[in-house]
């Protein structure tokens, strides 16, 4: 969530990379600057009355101290104090319609990200591989795993519904063979710390990384605790993890991390649940947007300053993995209007699919 201080001194900034985003400032923001100043207002207001009634209360005390009639002075304290009762009440409002607003303000752009309005004005940053060639029309992978007997979808279906798959034999030893691999790269060679968190989380973590409150929708809440209240993050609810970014990224929560400590470096693997809503109807066929999915997740905690150096060497990191695999892919850096919610700059890394004949999205950095 950006700074309030930050959106105040810069915004006719914030305004532009909204546009930019494809987002209208006054839809998003509405009359942010009217409130923010009739806060501040109201809290001046508020502390001189304060002031006063301190004062007053002085000079009861030498009244009675004296012997003589503080009744005029005492009510006089009542008037000052329903007022600052009532402005604090105006206050406590005009802050609460600032966070609202705070929270559906979206990450701002970089500098180096292009403008644009949807994928088609994503860049091609780079290519690497030769795209196959074969002498036979090439199969989708859906094709190929049920004809190997190693996908299933039907099954899956009848036991959890649309948009999940049953791994069976080489298929089930060739997505764990290719977690240990791509963890083992990561821990051995790039110098990632292996970690294993839980796969449900609060609404505070969610909240935390920007999937909450905008994109409850998207999530699948646990029934433990009764339904999820807007705007109420609790402790004790769960909610199943829709990335592994998630519980890694709480993991410092409320905590101050040491200059020393930077940077740290994670990675772990985990199941991935997501609701897919709005998306029926696209990609239905296969493994794409599964309702549950594995992934290995790299997360990085470093220095504002480091930021972009890093975030190329993550990126880098996810590149290494394809190279090795032999899978042919190209970076796309995404235009400001294709971004996520949270992201100030965005690479996902696209791999060549020749059953499908189009390059589609593997990981998004």
């Amino acid at each position: 969530m950006l700074d309030l201080g930050f959106v105040r001194a810069n915004l006719p900034l914030v305004e532009d990379k909204l546009r930019a985003r494809g987002a209208d400032p006054a839809v998003v923001l509405g009359d942010f600057a009217v409130i923010d100043r009739e806060r501040r207002d109201t809290i001046t207001q508020v502390e001189t009355l304060k002031a006063q009634r301190n004062k007053l209360t002085e000079e009861i005390a030498k009244l009675r101290r004296a012997g003589e009639d503080a009744g005029a002075a005492t009510e006089q304290t009542r008037v000052l104090k329903a007022e600052v009762e009532s402005l604090e009440g105006v206050a406590a409002k005009a802050d609460e319609r600032l966070k609202e607003m705070m929270q559906t303000l979206p990450n701002l752009p970089q500098e180096s990200v292009q403008v644009g309005r949807s994928e088609q004005d994503n860049v091609e940053v780079k290519v690497w591989g030769e795209k196959p060639s074969f002498e036979f029309p090439a199969r989708p992978h859906w094709e190929i795993g049920e004809a190997l007997g190693i996908l299933d979808f039907e099954r899956a279906a009848k036991i959890s519904g649309s948009r999940f798959v049953v791994h069976f034999g080489q298929g089930a030893r060739l997505e764990r063979a290719l977690a240990n691999f791509m963890l083992d790269v990561h821990t051995g060679q790039h110098g990632y710390t292996e970690v294993m968190p839980p796969n449900m989380v609060n609404s505070k973590s969610l909240f935390g990384t920007g999937q909450l409150p905008k994109f409850a929708d998207d999530l699948f809440h646990c029934d433990d605790k009764g339904s999820y209240t807007p705007g109420v993050l609790q402790d004790g609810d769960h909610w199943l993890i829709p990335t592994a970014e998630v519980p890694v990224t709480n993991l410092f929560r409320d905590e101050t991390l040491e200059e020393a400590q930077l940077p740290v470096s994670f990675c772990a693997y985990t199941p991935c649940y997501r609701s897919e809503a709005g998306s029926y109807g696209k990609d239905v066929r296969g493994m794409i947007r599964q309702h549950q999915f594995q992934k290995v997740e790299l997360v990085k905690f470093v220095k504002p300053e480091d930021s972009d150096a890093e975030h190329e060497k993550l990126t880098r990191d996810a590149e290494r993995i394809l190279e090795l695999l032999g899978l042919p892919y190209r970076r796309m850096l995404l235009c400001t209007g294709d971004m996520g919610f949270s992201s100030a700059k965005t690479y996902d890394l696209e791999v060549w699919l020749p059953g499908q004949g189009l390059y589609r999205e593997i990981s998004s950095c």
